[in-house]
């Protein structure tokens, strides 16, 4: 097990993660067109429904997305995304006792779902969009910084590295180094390898390797890889079928650190990261 030096309390804006422990965040996409759930949330009440499984099933942070970025997906517009994603911040936060997760790159999401109760900014660009910065740093809350070449919709078309964990990390450092001079200090900070992210199977099987390289950056490490293709091509699996494979790989992401995995099966992840919790607590 690898054991991580950072300090243990992340503020969350009116919540507080204990990361002296690994926590599991539910996903829940309020899109018509995500590659494994698209649509089946979209609604209010099914997203408030769904959330609250999941919080009962261990979550500890529901990560809310309204834009798909799924290779190839199109991208919305920040009202479309604003109509999606702002009633169930505002559901999820009057009804449940969890870190509300903002999946967005968009800094009008990023205010109104400050204002409704988020306490974390996820942003698969690291705050690359105009203006991103400047209203992350403003509201106060933990920013996730995740590595991705390109766009969504053309991320995959043949990505190149010369060496996939070293530019990882050099681009992790570089816009932490940025969040800084905007005003968001380390300790807010929570840093994604983008797995899936303009990267092809041998970069993903490579970074997951060498997952621990990134440690020294000192900021706690959140990997999502639940039913992503780098399970499917690795196995020979369609997307319903990459349970198995997503139980491996977040049980690898804990053992090798991970603070927090991202997974749309909560329950069975919680049980995963449950039991090498009490395996490392024996005598």
């Amino acid at each position: 097990m690898t054991v991580m030096q950072y300090p243990t309390r992340l503020s969350c804006g009116s919540r507080v993660l204990d990361l002296t422990r690994p926590h599991v965040m539910g996903i829940l996409n309020v899109t018509p067109d995500s590659f494994s759930d698209g649509g089946r949330f979209a609604a209010r009440d099914a997203a408030l429904r769904h959330a609250a499984a999941m919080v009962a099933a261990g979550a500890t942070l529901i990560d809310i997305g309204g834009e798909s970025t799924r290779p190839g997906a199109r991208p919305v517009s920040a009202v479309e995304e604003l109509e999606r994603v702002a009633p169930v911040v505002e559901a999820v936060f009057a009804e449940l006792d969890v870190v509300i997760s903002l999946d967005t790159s968009t800094p009008a999401v990023m205010r109104e779902g400050a204002r409704l109760g988020a306490g974390m900014i996820n942003d698969v660009r690291a705050l690359r969009r105009d203006g991103a910065l400047e209203t992350a740093s403003d509201s106060g809350l933990a920013v996730c910084l995740m590595h991705m070449l390109g766009e969504p919709g053309t991320m995959q078309q043949d990505p190149y590295y010369r060496d996939v964990v070293l530019e990882v990390r050099e681009f992790l450092q570089q816009r932490m180094v940025v969040c800084a001079e905007a005003g968001i200090p380390a300790e807010r900070i929570v840093l994604d390898p983008g797995f899936g992210f303009a990267k092809n199977l041998a970069h993903n099987l490579s970074l997951f390797r060498h997952l621990e390289a990134l440690h020294d950056l000192g900021r706690p490490l959140l990997v999502g890889v639940s039913r992503k293709s780098m399970i499917g091509q690795a196995l020979g699996r369609e997307v319903h079928e990459r349970l198995s494979g997503g139980l491996a790989l977040a049980a690898l992401a804990v053992a090798k650190g991970a603070g927090i995995v991202r997974v749309h099966d909560v329950a069975e992840t919680v049980d995963a990261v449950r039991m090498i919790a009490a395996v490392q607590s024996a005598e």
